[in-house]
C-alpha cells in the first residue's frame, strides 16, 4: 500500500521516494497539511515561485473539468526537467478521484502531481485511489502527539536561545497541538516576548498564550471535568463567541481523559488518595487543571473513565465522518461528560 503512518511522514518527507509521482497529503490538520505539502515541494528541488514549472489549481475546479488536469500533465516546461502540479481543498469530488485513478494509470514522468486534501474518509475517493496506486504516496497528518508537541516547541525557541521549564512547557502543551501552524504561532509569539531572558516562565506562557479561546477552552473542559454544567455552558459560549475549533476542544479532553485514567488506575493498585497522585504526576498538572483532574477522580471510576475516554474516541471518529455534524456531535460528547454523576 503506497501511505506511510502518520509517525512516519517527516522522515518519508526527508528522503522521499521518487517513484512517488501522485502525493497526497491531507488529514484534519490543515495547517500540518499545508507545512508538509510545502515541505515535499521544496524537496523536488523545482522553483516554486516559476510559474511555467509549478501550476497551482483546485480540486473543484478539475472536479468540474477533468481535462484540465490532464492538460497541464501533459504541457511541457522550456525552462525546467520537471513540473510540479499542486492541487488545493481535495476532498469527496467524484470526477477528481476518478482523473487522478486514470492519471495514475499511466503516471508522467516529467511532472509531479502534489494534492492537499482535508480529513479523507478511508479507501475512498481520491484517498483510496492514490493508497492504491503503485505511482502514489498517501501522507495522513493528524494532531500532533505529546511528544510532537515537545519537537515543535523545542524547535521553536532554540534558535532564541530559550529554555523552558517542567511548568511552563506543560502549560504550553495544553494550548497546542490542535493546529500545526497556529501552533508554531504561538510558539514564535512567546520567542519574541521572552527574547533577551534565558527561559520561558509560566508567567509568561499564561500572559502571552491566553488569549480568549484558548483560556475558554481550558476553562469549558476544566468544568467538564468537575461536573460543572453551567460553568461548561458560558465557557463552551466565550469559546464559539472567540472562534475556538471544537475539534481542538475535543482533542484536548481525550488527553485529560487518558491522564485521568492513568492516575485512577494508580490510586487503585497504590492504595493512595487522589492528592497523592497528582503531587507525584510527570509532568505536573498545574493549577486549575490540578483541581479539575482531582474532582474528576472523585467522580470517575477506572471503569467509568474507560467509557468516557472510548465515547470521546468515539465523538472525533463519529465528527469527522460527518463533517457538517461535527459541533453537535463534539458538543454533545462534552456535555454527557459533564453530567456523568458517578
Amino acid at each position: 500500500m503506497a501511505q506511510k503512518k502518520n509517525h512516519e511522514v517527516d522522515s518519508w518527507l526527508a528522503r522521499p521516494d521518487r517513484t512517488a509521482r501522485i502525493i497526497l497529503v491531507y488529514g484534519p490538520d490543515r495547517g500540518l497539511v499545508a507545512e508538509r505539502a510545502r515541505k515535499f515541494a521544496v524537496s523536488t528541488g523545482i522553483a516554486l515561485d516559476d510559474p511555467f514549472a509549478v501550476v497551482r489549481l483546485d480540486a473543484g475546479d478539475i472536479d468540474s473539468d477533468p481535462g484540465r488536469l490532464f492538460d497541464e500533465v501533459k504541457t511541457f516546461s522550456m525552462f525546467s526537467s520537471q513540473r510540479l502540479i499542486w492541487i488545493r481543498n481535495a476532498g469527496a469530488q467524484k470526477a477528481f478521484a476518478d482523473a487522478i485513478k486514470d492519471l495514475a494509470k499511466d503516471p508522467p514522468a516529467d511532472a509531479l502531481v502534489l494534492i492537499e486534501g482535508g480529513d479523507l474518509k478511508k479507501g475512498a475517493g481520491v484517498r483510496g485511489v492514490v493508497e492504491t496506486a503503485f505511482s502514489g504516496m498517501a501522507l495522513p497528518c493528524y494532531s500532533d502527539d505529546p511528544r510532537a508537541i515537545d519537537a515543535l516547541i523545542d524547535e521553536g525557541l532554540q534558535p532564541y536561545g530559550l529554555r523552558i521549564g517542567l511548568p511552563a512547557r506543560s502549560r504550553l502543551k495544553a494550548l497546542l497541538g490542535g493546529d500545526r501552524l497556529a501552533s508554531r504561532g504561538e510558539i514564535e509569539k512567546l520567542a519574541l516576548y521572552c527574547h533577551g531572558k534565558s527561559e520561558v516562565e509560566e508567567d509568561d506562557v499564561a500572559l502571552l498564550i491566553g488569549d480568549v479561546s484558548a483560556t475558554s477552552a481550558d476553562d469549558a473542559l476544566n468544568a467538564a471535568l468537575k461536573g460543572d454544567v453551567s460553568g461548561f455552558q458560558q465557557a463552551l459560549l466565550r469559546f464559539k463567541s472567540a472562534g475556538g475549533n471544537r475539534t481542538t476542544l475535543l482533542l484536548s479532553a481525550l488527553r485529560q481523559l487518558q491522564i485521568v485514567q492513568s492516575l485512577r488506575a494508580d490510586m487503585q493498585t497504590s492504595n493512595r488518595p487522589a492528592s497523592a497522585v497528582i503531587g507525584a504526576a510527570r509532568p505536573p498538572l498545574y493549577f486549575d487543571r490540578k483541581a479539575a483532574v482531582e474532582r474528576a477522580l472523585t467522580r470517575f471510576s477506572l471503569p467509568q473513565a474507560s467509557t468516557a475516554l472510548q465515547r470521546v474516541q468515539a465523538a472525533i471518529l463519529e465528527s469527522r465522518r460527518y463533517p457538517d455534524l461535527s459541533d453537535a456531535i463534539i458538543e454533545r460528547c462534552l456535555l454527557g461528560l459533564t453530567l456523568h454523576r458517578p
